[in-house]
């Protein structure tokens, strides 16, 4: 019985230690952000991509939104994010932790969001977080929990799924930024989204993982309705950046949907077993050819 109390002991011990070495870890990637921010404040280019590096998102886009919440007006620097899994790995965590915004995030997976509140920063922070699977009958009481004002500093939405059917719902806000991510092997022309589906799941639909969401040109539509401009994507070729029409200024520059395309390299696909099968290109839409899509504009079923 002693040795299992010691034994317990020592791991407890262990899992602090190791959680102690994450944090100084974490600190350490964050002043080389800060430092790489800095650097970046003396470009005069308007090209997202040159502005990119990674602290905790996924590919380059906290460099992005660092420029980007310096090149315009942000009046609450607040923000909303979903799609999170457990946070670690995110759109706006580097700037709740460099530059102490608030933060509301939602992910469908109650572990997921347990991990977030165990995190060291959770409580240093003003984050709030809700464990929801989002649809568009739920997303504004969702959203309401927040407790912020209309004029929301960002809107990162990454559902792999319901994405544009998401964005059309919300109405209680109007970010300064929208970040959506987008489907790049549904190409760069159609404005085309998965139907609506409220449960829909994009590994149970198909198991390529390539079914998903919208084309850049159906967020963009929808972004411009709602008074948005399209200011860039990222290098990965997966997530677009708007600018609220208003804020628009000669340090961000508003490109067309062609221009602002950026094809994917990343190679996500799964053959039949769950394995990855690294197909890439034109390939790609191969794999997923003849199931059906929504014309956003024309509003009408159409298939890949």
């Amino acid at each position: 019985m002693n040795y299992l109390k010691k034994a317990i002991a020592r791991l407890k011990q262990a899992l602090s230690t190791l959680a102690n070495i994450n944090q100084r870890f974490d600190e350490i990637k964050i002043n080389q952000g800060i430092i790489l921010s800095s650097l970046n404040d003396g470009r005069t280019t308007k090209n997202l991509k040159d502005y990119e590096f990674k602290v905790f998102s996924q590919w380059g886009e906290d460099g992005i939104i660092q420029h980007l919440t310096k090149s315009i007006e942000i009046k609450n620097k607040t923000f909303i994010e979903f799609g999170v899994e457990d946070f670690f790995e995110s759109n706006c965590r580097f700037l709740l932790m460099k530059d102490d915004w608030k933060g509301f995030v939602i992910d469908g997976s109650t572990s997921n969001i347990q991990r977030l509140k165990n995190s060291y920063f959770y409580w240093k922070h003003h984050l709030n977080s809700v464990d929801r699977f989002i649809t568009k009958e739920n997303i504004e009481d969702i959203l309401a929990a927040s407790g912020f004002e209309e004029d929301l500093g960002i809107l990162s939405i990454d559902l792999d799924g319901n994405d544009f059917f998401i964005l059309e719902a919300i109405k209680s806000f109007k970010p300064r930024i929208l970040i959506c991510e987008y489907n790049p092997v549904f190409g760069a022309n159609r404005k085309i989204t998965i139907p609506y589906q409220a449960d829909f799941y994009r590994t149970n639909i198909h198991h390529s993982n390539l079914y998903w969401g919208a084309s850049l040109a159906a967020m963009t539509y929808l972004a411009d309705k709602k008074g948005y401009a399209l200011v860039g994507t990222n290098a990965a070729g997966n997530n677009a950046f708007y600018v609220r029409k208003d804020l628009l200024n000669d340090r961000v520059e508003v490109l067309s949907v062609e221009a602002a395309y950026s094809p994917s390299n990343y190679r996500e696909s799964r053959d039949e077993y769950g394995n990855l099968s690294y197909v890439t290109a034109n390939k790609r839409l191969d794999m997923i050819k003849g199931l059906p899509v929504y014309e956003v504009e024309k509003q009408a079923a159409e298939s890949l």
